[in-house]
């Protein structure tokens, strides 16, 4: 609830401390963001541009998938990296924050394992805030850009959860808590490979576990990393939201996506090829943290 994590957010404007008052929310120097009737707060400075956020077809799409239980494995590993990071007696305090959270789907998974911990779901749609502002009863939504700084106090974060999504490696370090942890999900090589290839969707960048890695090098030390691999047997309908739920939908028609699902035999077997990874902020690595 938003409530619960107000204290966690800073004015976008000028960083400075956020109380909810009457539907509200507002900072001291007199800037002020309506609370959604659907319970989310859009801390979007007045010239953000949304123009990559997802649109509701892409959310609606991403929630049937999701809920389906498809990704279970992916929300399984993140949760099991999380309540490591946070295991033991000097676990900072602070919120799980999920940056670029979409429906708030796998922010639910973590909090369910961490009964203790408030959440935090970040992202730039609309679509995605109505749906995560709903996904679990100790998770609040926030509009903000990834890459235009996040509305969070330094520190706000005893995790931070970044799942297939983008990442400003200096915004993360700042918001998450010495001794706090980020958990990245990105695709590894034959994620997908066979709906890609029947159905023409955008292809992983090789070396995609690496190349996070790097960006993040200054900033994080890996702390540990887990392969989830499956075979997913989906009929057509689950084999079309994968299509329209990321940003192969912005590349097809939806007619077309029709077309190309519904030339294929059901079941289809898809390959579920995900890296969790753990990193600890590069000082709290370097003093010999796990």
């Amino acid at each position: 609830m938003l409530a619960d994590a107000i204290d966690a957010l800073r004015c976008p404007h000028c960083s400075g401390t956020l109380t909810l008052d009457d539907g509200s929310v507002r900072c001291a120097s007199g800037h002020v963001f309506d609370v959604a009737r659907q319970g989310y707060v859009n801390l979007l400075p007045g010239n953000a541009r949304t123009g990559s956020a997802d649109t509701a077809a892409m959310v609606r799409a991403r929630a049937d998938f999701l809920g389906a239980g498809h990704f279970a494995a992916v929300s399984d590993a993140l949760a099991d990296a999380a309540a490591a990071a946070l295991a033991g007696p000097d676990a900072p305090a602070g919120a799980v924050v999920d940056v670029g959270a979409g429906t708030g789907h796998h922010l639910a998974a973590v909090l369910d394992r961490l009964p203790e911990r408030r959440g935090i779901a970040l992202d730039i749609s609309k679509h995605a805030l109505r749906a995560a502002a709903r996904a679990h009863p100790r998770a609040a939504a926030v509009g903000c850009d990834a890459w235009g700084g996040l509305p969070l106090r330094d520190g706000a974060a005893a995790v931070a959860l970044s799942v297939f999504a983008p990442r400003d490696p200096a915004e993360l370090a700042r918001v998450v808590a010495p001794g706090g942890a980020l958990v990245v999900a990105t695709p590894e090589p034959g994620h997908l490979a066979e709906a890609v290839a029947a159905l023409g969707m955008l292809t992983v960048p090789e070396r995609k576990r690496e190349r996070v890695a790097g960006q993040l090098d200054g900033a994080f030390a890996p702390a540990a990393g887990v392969s989830v691999r499956a075979s997913l047997e989906l009929d057509r309908t689950a084999l079309g939201q994968i299509v329209a739920m990321g940003p192969s939908a912005r590349h097809l028609e939806p007619a077309e996506i029709d077309r190309r699902v519904a030339a294929l035999g059901e079941p289809f077997t898809v390959t579920l090829a995900v890296a969790v990874a753990a990193y600890r902020r590069r000082g709290e690595a370097l003093r010999g943290r796990p």
